[in-house]
């Protein structure tokens, strides 16, 4: 009956319209999956809905545009209630914890940003410790978040976790201070570090090349361990893995930042005016503004948050339960 039934079935389908043909080769192809696949997707759409949070601090001595970078950065102003100190009271200012929280979204995707500021920090006559505030402050968002891990309401737990601190290094010494050592020292395993060359409009090309690779010496001599690109798999494309080599050959980044938008050969764009040019803040031949900006939101975003949740926080939890 079997046989009689197969020539019969072939008659039926060579009937049926192309269309009711790819109709029912679809279901049968659907009968041999289960239908993972489409798992990316969901994670996707999960996340696009409940938005993402970012906290990033900013730490440096006043005067070297921390403000006007993140201005730059993120395009929001996060800094226009500031008082802005003389000279002689950023020297008797003790150093400060100030949190900016905005809320930005781009093409449906919600990122909750928050700044960490550290205003004071490195601006007494004695900075001797001056980094203290800052750790005891990152403690105790690991500490807030085991709480909150450990708790019985797990479901919205809020991420207050510091995972990236932008360190402004000055331009105008001939590589790390003291006090840049103690401070990146002192934060080292607690928080992604991401050294920059601050004002790096105030160097020439060969005098940048030559902080970069004393500051990459010292970093090595004082075992300091700054934040590490991750290795490209190899099934990526060869445009990522030339970006990828392209933002550590030039890590620190010599960075410039402006809120003022000039005119460049026709174009108007965001930069500094000089007597003697203009310097561009998006222009790869004038500053590392523009890596500094993919890494940092396009490309490895993700990676710093998930370093800070397996290494320094898992670096926390296991020293907590030694105690």
């Amino acid at each position: 009956m079997d046989s009689l039934a197969a020539p019969q079935d072939r008659l039926v389908e060579q009937l049926l319209s192309p269309r009711t043909q790819a109709q029912r080769r679809l279901k049968d192809i659907d009968k041999q999956y289960v239908s993972f696949a489409t798992l990316p997707n969901q994670v996707h759409r999960k996340s696009v809905k409940k938005g993402f949070d970012f906290t990033l601090m900013v730490a440096g001595e006043s005067g070297l545009g921390k403000s006007t970078l993140v201005h730059s950065l993120f395009l929001t102003d996060l800094y226009k209630d500031r008082k802005l100190l003389s000279a002689e009271e950023r020297i008797s200012q003790t150093v400060e914890i100030l949190k900016h929280t905005v809320d930005i979204e781009e093409k449906g995707v919600k990122l909750k940003l928050t700044i960490v500021d550290t205003p004071g920090f490195g601006d007494a006559v004695n900075n001797t410790e001056c980094w203290k505030p800052i750790t005891d402050y990152v403690d105790q968002q690991f500490e807030q978040y085991f709480r909150d891990e450990s708790g019985l309401n797990r479901k919205n737990i809020q991420d207050n976790r510091v995972h990236c601190c932008l360190y402004f290094i000055s331009p105008f010494g001939h590589g790390l201070r003291p006090v840049d050592v103690g401070f990146m020292k002192a934060l080292h395993e607690k928080v992604n570090i991401v050294p920059l060359i601050a004002k790096a409009d105030c160097l020439v090309p060969s005098e940048i090349r030559k902080l970069k690779e004393r500051i990459r010496e010292e970093i090595d001599k004082f075992g300091i361990h700054v934040y590490q690109f991750p290795e490209c798999d190899s099934d990526e494309d060869e445009d990522f893995k030339q970006q990828d080599r392209e933002l550590k050959e030039s890590a620190p980044f010599a960075v410039i930042g402006s809120n003022t938008v000039v005119e460049a050969k026709g174009q108007r764009v965001r930069g500094r005016l000089y007597p003697w040019g203009i310097v561009e803040v998006e222009n790869q031949a004038h500053c590392d503004f523009v890596k500094l900006r993919n890494m940092l939101i396009r490309t490895h975003m993700h990676d710093l948050k998930d370093v800070t949740c397996d290494v320094h926080y898992e670096n926390y939890r296991a020293h907590i339960r030694q105690m």
